[in-house]
């Protein structure tokens, strides 16, 4: 599911997450390495004409990872041990950006923060499955999750 169609399915959670990961302006990205371990790395985002994307170094080894097996988590950044702040967790699966689409993107990107890449780089959006947000808000853990299923 694009970005832009999970804002209409559950505005409050992408609301929630987008502002999560604007406190740091990066996100964790969990990918799987070629042995099966879990390979974990900050990454920055941005979003982009209704998708939420991901880009990096050409033929780095989370990119390498992506392109073999397009399965990831998206987590914000955390900052303090309480929870309070809240986590916000997006599972999706990273398709590369259609040629078509990167001068439009990477116009965004150098209108958004000034960059443009020297060479070949990798960009993905994320085709999300589910998303969850939990917090502990003194009494409890709260937990929000789209689809409602329990295995966030």
């Amino acid at each position: 599911m694009r970005w832009h169609d999970l804002k209409q399915a559950t505005p409050e959670l992408a609301a929630l997450a987008e502002d999560r990961f604007s406190v740091t302006g990066l996100v964790m990205l969990g990918t799987l390495r070629t042995d099966g371990w879990p390979r974990i790395t900050p990454i920055e985002y941005a979003f982009y004409d209704g998708d939420l994307m991901i880009g990096g170094m050409w033929q780095s080894k989370k990119m390498l990872d992506l392109l073999r097996d397009p399965r990831c988590t998206l987590h914000s950044v955390t900052t303090d041990k309480d929870g309070k702040q809240g986590d916000v967790k997006v599972y999706g699966r990273a398709i590369p950006l259609a040629a078509e689409r990167e001068p439009g993107y990477w116009e965004h990107i150098y209108e958004t923060i000034g960059f443009r890449p020297d060479g070949p780089a990798h960009v993905f959006t994320i085709d999300v499955q589910s998303i969850a947000y939990v917090v502990f808000d003194g009494t409890g853990m709260a937990m929000r999750l789209w689809p409602g299923r329990g295995d966030a």
